[in-house]
């Protein structure tokens, strides 16, 4: 579809891993810290993360508690871990250099099938069908005219995204990204800008008066206040703000922070199984050293 080529070209954003202005491993860090989290909150902690730690090698020789005070409220912290733990293996296992074949990719801590795919695509220029959200919403309501219903990636999602993928790598690249991109900014899950959108003539869901616009699969909405990701939140933002080198945070200081003592020691003893603090013998807690 040369419309949509076009329209990546006009319009896609101009975000700081875009446009070959970085290594794979700064392809791989983007795409980490975007699962889950909006381009446009990650983009200064991308840039950050880069300018402390421009390879995997640089942050496998950080510490635990530099990393997780560096990923900031980006939410989901475990997979600052994860990173770290992926940069010391490709290290171990690769000599620093991000792998450009998928298997070795989905080998690595945290990495799973849309990452690999993703680094294997926009940092090596491989033709491979990525599949992320949004390329199956946009993939699903132009070729099945039918709502995409979030979740997991579906058979009828990897047929789709594999069969429209051009033949030519180069094409290929270009065309994950655009798809993508219009999925993120144009043809979003609840409000399509279909007037806007390049491909319109094209769409049989648009063709068919957007059946079923806005569904989704099934499940008990997420909230946010009271919950242990709160919680576990509050502690971590109060760790963050110590300086490296102050002793733990008093087991009375920590309880502090929320109404519910046994929903903190709850909170706590999680946050200690995941790796994000340490428990110290007296019962105060820190960032792992």
């Amino acid at each position: 579809m040369p419309a949509l080529h076009e329209w990546w070209d006009a319009n896609a954003r101009d975000l700081p891993w875009r446009f070959g202005r970085t290594t794979p491993w700064g392809i791989l860090l983007s795409e980490v810290m975007s699962q889950q989290t909006p381009m446009s909150r990650v983009a200064p902690y991308w840039v950050e993360w880069m300018r402390t730690w421009p390879d995997p090698r640089a942050l496998s020789e950080a510490s635990v508690a530099e990393v997780i005070t560096a990923w900031g409220r980006l939410g989901y912290p475990r997979r600052a871990i994860r990173l770290r733990e992926c940069a010391t293996q490709v290290c171990e296992r690769f000599g620093g250099v991000v792998p450009d074949d998928y298997d070795d990719l989905v080998s690595l801590p945290g990495i799973g099938d849309y990452t690999a795919s993703a680094v294997v695509s926009f940092a090596y220029g491989r033709r491979v069908a990525v599949k992320d959200t949004n390329i199956r919403r946009v993939l699903s309501r132009i070729v099945d005219g039918t709502e995409s219903l979030g979740g997991s990636a579906t058979s009828r999602d990897r047929e789709l995204a594999d069969a429209m993928l051009p033949r030519d790598a180069h094409d290929s690249v270009v065309w994950n990204q655009a798809v993508m991109e219009l999925g993120a900014v144009v043809c979003t899950a609840r409000t399509p800008g279909c007037s806007d959108c390049p491909v319109s003539a094209y769409c049989a869901f648009l063709a068919a008066g957007r059946p079923g616009l806005g569904e989704r699969r099934t499940r008990p909405r997420q909230r946010f206040e009271g919950t242990d990701r709160q919680v576990r939140g509050l502690i971590l933002d109060a760790l963050r703000s110590r300086p490296a080198d102050s002793p733990g945070l008093s087991r009375a200081s920590v309880r502090g922070l929320w109404h519910d003592p046994v929903q903190v020691d709850s909170c706590v003893a999680s946050l200690d199984e995941d790796g994000l603090v340490e428990i110290m013998p007296d019962g105060s807690i820190r960032l792992p050293r």
